[in-house]
């Protein structure tokens, strides 16, 4: 992700006449040490007639003594360095055992060394009061210098002083205002009172404008931006000179390039010189310019490139306007918290207070953007073993007509507020809400906890264990026992309206519920109220007596919703029945329903809408309705209500029916991250504007898209961006219009592995959550091939028979049809209604880091879509063998595999550009680093592994198999090699090359272990790290040059927790290569007993300077793998 940056500084003196110049001396070139990369340096002086010397001063600065042997009118200098923006993290330096604290002293050889940097030259009354003021606690040094140099930024203002020389101590702390160098003047002599070896730094400041606005604190210069600078270093025994700008209170960075570090300033002036007397015009400029920026993923795209994205999107929508393909598409991306990087619930655990603190915002901020009328539901999802309660499920639901679902949002309540309502409130609710429903509130059950399981579960307590009391490390059930024992066991927990819809008068009945208890008990637990009633009791009813009620037809043709007018707006009709006189009809309806003992049983309504107060706060538990307007209805009954009591309530249960005249957006919990379920868009510029407000409305929630492996890798959220297709309704979705669709789509991915595994996670192959249709099951390409002769072309009128054809084929190993790269679960399943959605979904993708990289992965599936749609793609399936795991899983050939699908997509008329991927390719395929050795380039960059899952194993949750992710692979890429001349080793092995077609260019991987874990494949093996990779040059048997790389920091920091931002990332990447590094001396095989294990058998004792020899390729030709010898 490096920004190649140039500034170009030139200072002008134009004299009123010719004037002698003295000779001058220049500090304006990089110094050795500079930390940021120096990719080339311009010095350009006028008068042309000069002479120009390159010397070193005592302290190691570059300076240039400059002689003009004639008159001038004019003295120009121009400076261009051009440097590599590479991040570095300031704090990344070992420290001596006897430094870690401050104070310390320096050892006596060290502080002879140091002593022009400990010769203090002022001795003011106010800095001494200043240096007084200093604690001397014992301190971490790195704490000790953040706290000084914050100190300083605070108490003296910045100011631009154009007078020479600097300020004393003295007038800087009076004036509490200063110029770059009086401040770092001021912190120097600071640092050397407090017994701190320091130096004064004259160099160039470069800030780049941010991609992004921080959510708090300063974003940064708002354009690029640089200027001469002045700073301080101080020397720390083991870090060596660490830098502190007191400007900024922040440590010396990459955007720090020193010119010239002394004892003095006066030493580091950047120009000093005299000439003749006269008057004189000063000209200045310093700016920096962007050269050259690698792709990243906080800007993925230039203006014009969105452009040109943006044409082709609106583009291919007319192509399927054309084609009547009526496509939709939706997708349930995943975001993690941006400020929490290493707990439990944001990298393992699905559930956690703050995730679903975040959630609630992120809900409340979405439901603003795109349903401001919209109904907020707070229900149950899903519950997997293990764990101890179902997880929640966020949505909000708005009707596709415009009109509102809920009117009022005030009577929403919100969460996280206590509103002071309890069991009176909820009562007094139910029984308006009965009115409003017609229905008798005799009906109201009240809801009671079983008192006897909790006085059971009492005595299984310890003697000496206060029931009422709890711990938050105690479970679940100790925390509900000890809160159910506080309130009393015979209070009621809520209130119970059984509650169905009657098609007969077309409105809501109910009916009395005999159970065998005296009063509803519950079942205990900590779900809901409604998620517990015993529903087990009421009266047992032959299937062929039950009065089933069956789910709405997603085919069938849905009329428009009825509206529903606000509270305010109703007017109450004349001939309504006073209040008196509807309760008592009511109460008669239900005597006589009650009376009618003969039927009661198989007309018993056993759905029930319940209320139950819950900290303050009425949740109104809904039941499960087949048809959407019955849903509406009671919804509008429940809003009336509330307004007509003034009480917000919080809606719970059981979703709306799945209908296209209602869209949804959920956010629920998975393992380490939040998932949206973003609701379908069907045009680009609905996708192009969910999809940004999806991204901005998450970052304002504190919720962001990336996140890091703690060697600093991009690992995306780990929860993935699954893709859906589908249509408005079922009956509209083109995959079940055109089973050929899906057939088109198989086989192309299958064709183009690319595809796959561009933007997959880090977890992929036959066990992964997402694997191939060729991954794991050796059949499966045979079979399906057959299925595929049965698939008829073009629009059919059987939308089954997609599923029926493919349903045993789109599956795992285990046969799951849901943990598949395409998943027909919600295609058309043949159990229920919920199933036959006509949509397709899209399990291989990785969460994108940025929204535009999210479209145009979506563009890249509109535009297959438009070019099957018009043209099938009927094509033999491939056998790849090994080639999958071996081949495409180094970047050239899943680039180069990429390359062949945009070709493809032209030549149908879908200009879509290569370039556009390459911010995936650098998110997916870091690049670690490379190294110019002669004519030869090395490049290494990161490449795919596929994890294998272990054996079952015991663990403390049950049985569990684990992932071996012990195993790397990366790619080496070599350009202007000669093949008969040079071999490339890593660790004194040949790495296999294979020539990319273009002359001199070869490609192979490495494959090692790179950690040990407890539990992995080959336990025996160790780990491999650091890779060693020599060119080794076979004409004269010496490694001619190389480079390192190493799995964790070289200097053997071990780092605690994940990068908290890619910019501590990327340094962790960078500080992990090194461009030197090679094996000394000539290459010489080893010992004979040795060679036959290692290189091969040969006849005679082993030749010197022999390099080492051509491997068998095996199964995957491609790869070394470092773990396997050679037999």
């Amino acid at each position: 992700m490096t920004i190649r940056i140039a500034i170009r500084h030139s200072t002008e003196y134009k004299f009123d006449r010719a004037v002698s110049l003295s000779p001058h001396v220049l500090r304006l070139r990089p110094a050795a040490h500079s930390r940021t990369h120096i990719h080339s340096y311009s010095l350009k002086i006028e008068p042309e007639e000069h002479f120009i010397n390159w010397q070193q001063d005592p302290f190691g600065n570059y300076q240039a003594r400059l002689v003009f042997p004639e008159k001038t009118r004019t003295f120009k200098f121009e400076v261009e360095v051009i440097a590599d923006m590479t991040v570095i993290n300031p704090f990344d330096f070992f420290l001596e055992d006897y430094a870690e604290h401050f104070p310390f002293t320096y050892d006596d050889a060290l502080k002879k060394e140091l002593q022009p940097y400990l010769e203090v030259a002022e001795d003011g009354e106010k800095l001494n009061a200043w240096v007084d003021s200093v604690p001397r606690d014992k301190t971490r040094i790195i704490d000790f210098l953040v706290d000084i140099n914050q100190r300083l930024e605070k108490e003296i203002e910045y100011g631009i002083r154009l007078e020479p020389g600097v300020q004393t101590c003295e007038e800087t702390l009076t004036l509490a205002k200063g110029s770059c160098r009086d401040s770092g003047w001021l912190l120097v002599q600071i640092l050397r009172k407090l017994g701190l070896a320091a130096r004064f730094v004259s160099g160039y400041l470069v800030q780049l404008k941010q991609d992004q606005e921080a959510l708090d604190g300063p974003s940064g210069a708002a354009e690029d931006f640089t200027d001469l600078h002045a700073w301080c270093e101080v020397y720390i025994p083991g870090a060596g000179w660490v830098g502190l700008d007191p400007t900024s209170g922040l440590f010396a960075g990459e955007g720090h390039i020193p010119l010239a570090c002394t004892p003095s300033p006066a030493s580091a002036a950047p120009i000093t010189g005299y000439t003749d007397k006269c008057e004189v015009e000063f000209v200045y400029a310093n700016e920096v310019f962007r050269i050259h920026e690698d792709p990243r993923v906080t800007k993925p795209y230039t203006e014009e490139q969105w452009a040109c994205i943006d044409a082709l999107g609106k583009a291919i929508d007319q192509e399927l306007t054309d084609g009547d393909v009526r496509l939709t598409m939706g997708g349930e991306p995943t975001f993690v918290s941006i400020d929490d990087m290493d707990s439990a619930q944001w990298n393992i655990e699905a559930l956690g207070d703050d995730k679903l603190k975040l959630a609630k915002d992120l809900l409340l901020r979405l439901r603003q953007r795109f349903a401001p009328k919209g109904l907020l539901h707070y229900g149950q999802g899903k519950w997997y073993p293990g764990e101890e309660v179902p997880r929640w499920a966020l949505g909000c639901y708005w009707r596709t007509d415009g009109e509102p679902i809920w009117h009022d949002p005030k009577l929403l309540a919100r969460v996280d507020k206590d509103y002071g309502h309890g069991l009176a409130e909820a009562q007094w609710f139910m029984k308006t809400l009965c009115q409003r429903l017609e229905i008798s509130d005799r009906y109201l059950i009240d809801a009671f906890e079983d008192t006897l399981y909790y006085m059971w579960q009492e005595q299984q307590l310890p003697v000496n264990v206060d029931p009422k009391q709890f711990d938050v490390k105690d479970d679940l059930e100790r925390k509900r026992l000890a809160k159910l024992l506080d309130r009393g066991l015979d209070t009621p927990t809520g209130y119970v309206l059984p509650l169905g819809w009657d098609y007969g008068k077309q409105g809501w009945r109910s009916t009395p519920w005999e159970l065998r208890r005296d009063q509803l008990t519950l079942i205990p637990g900590d779900s809901p109220l409604g998620f517990r009633l015993p529903l087990n009791t009421l009266p047992w009813v032959a299937r062929a007596k039950r009065d089933i009620e069956p789910e709405a037809d997603p085919f069938a043709e849905k009329p428009p919703l009825p509206g529903y007018a606000p509270f305010s707006d109703m007017v109450p009709p004349t001939d309504r029945p006073s209040s008196a006189d509807l309760r008592q009809m009511m109460d008669e309806a239900a005597d006589a329903e009650i009376q009618e003992g003969e039927q009661r049983w198989t007309e018993v309504v056993k759905t029930a809408l319940c209320v139950e107060p819950r900290n303050g706060r009425l949740y109104l538990f809904l039941p499960p309705l087949n048809y959407l307007e019955h849903y509406v209805h009671l919804i509008n009954a429940i809003e009336h209500t509330a307004a007509e009591l003034g009480i917000p309530v919080v809606i719970e249960g059981y979703e709306p029916p799945k209908d296209p005249r209602l869209q949804k957006l959920l956010v629920t919990p998975d393992p380490g991250v939040i998932e949206v379920n973003i609701h379908p868009a069907g045009s680009w510029k609905e996708l192009v504007d969910n999809t940004t407000a999806l991204y901005e409305e998450a970052r304002l929630s504190r919720l962001g898209t990336e996140k890091f492996m703690i060697d600093g890798r991009h690992g995306g959220t780990g929860g993935g961006n699954h893709v859906t297709l589908g249509g408005v309704t079922p009956a509209d979705s083109p995959l079940l219009r055109r089973p050929d669709l899906l057939r088109s789509l198989v086989t192309y991915w299958q064709h183009h592995p690319g595809l796959s595994y561009l933007f997959s996670g880090m977890f992929i192959g036959p066990t992964s959550q997402a694997p191939r249709v060729d991954e794991g099951r050796h059949e499966a390409l045979y079979e399906l091939e057959i299925a595929f002769q049965q698939m008829p072309e073009g629009l059919v009128d059987k939308p089954w028979l997609v599923d029926r054809l493919m349903r045993n084929l789109l599956v795992d190993i285990t046969g799951n049809t849901h943990r598949s790269e395409f998943c027909i679960d919600k295609l058309y399943a043949p159990g229920t209604a919920s199933g036959r959605q006509g949509i397709l979904e899209f399990r291989g993708f990785e969460m994108p880091p940025h929204a535009q990289m999210s479209l145009v992965q979506v563009l890249l599936l509109r535009a297959l879509v438009a070019r099957f749609w018009k043209e099938p793609y009927k094509k033999p399936l491939v056998r790849w063998g090994t080639e999958l795991h071996d081949r495409f899983m180094l970047p050239h050939y899943v680039w180069s595999d990429l390359n062949d699908v945009v070709k493809d997509l032209q030549a149908h008329g879908l200009p879509f550009q290569l370039e556009w991927l390459a911010p995936f390719e650098e998110f997916r395929f870091p690049h670690y680093g490379r190294v110019q050795i002669d004519d030869v380039r090395i490049e290494l960059r990161w490449a795919v592994e596929p994890w294998h899952v272990l054996g079952e194993e015991i663990s403390s949750f049950g049985t569990a198999r684990y992932v071996d992710s012990s195993v790397e692979r990366l790619q080496v890429k070599i350009n202007g090699l000669t093949d008969s001349r040079y071999v490339l080793a890593c660790n004194g092995r040949r790495v296999p090359l294979n020539n990319t077609g273009r002359h001199g260019e070869y490609v192979g991987g490495v494959r090692y272990r790179a950690w040990n874990p407890p539990s992995a494949l080959h336990p025996t093996i160790g780990i491999h790290a650091p890779l060693v990779f020599d060119l080794i040059d076979t004409w004269n048997g010496h490694s001619i040059g190389g480079c390192t790389y190493h799995v964790s920091h070289p200097g053997g920091r071990s780092y605690d927790t994940q990068p908290i931002n890619a910019f501590e990332a990327e340094s962790r990447r960078v500080n992990r290569f090194w461009d030197y590094g090679h094996t000394p001396g000539a290459v010489t095989p080893p010992p004979f007993h040795e060679a036959l294990r290692e290189f091969f058998p040969h006849e005679g004792g082993p030749r010197p300077m022999a390099p080492p020899p051509e491997e068998p390729t095996g199964e995957y030709p491609y790869t070394l793998d470092l773990r396997r010898g050679l037999a």
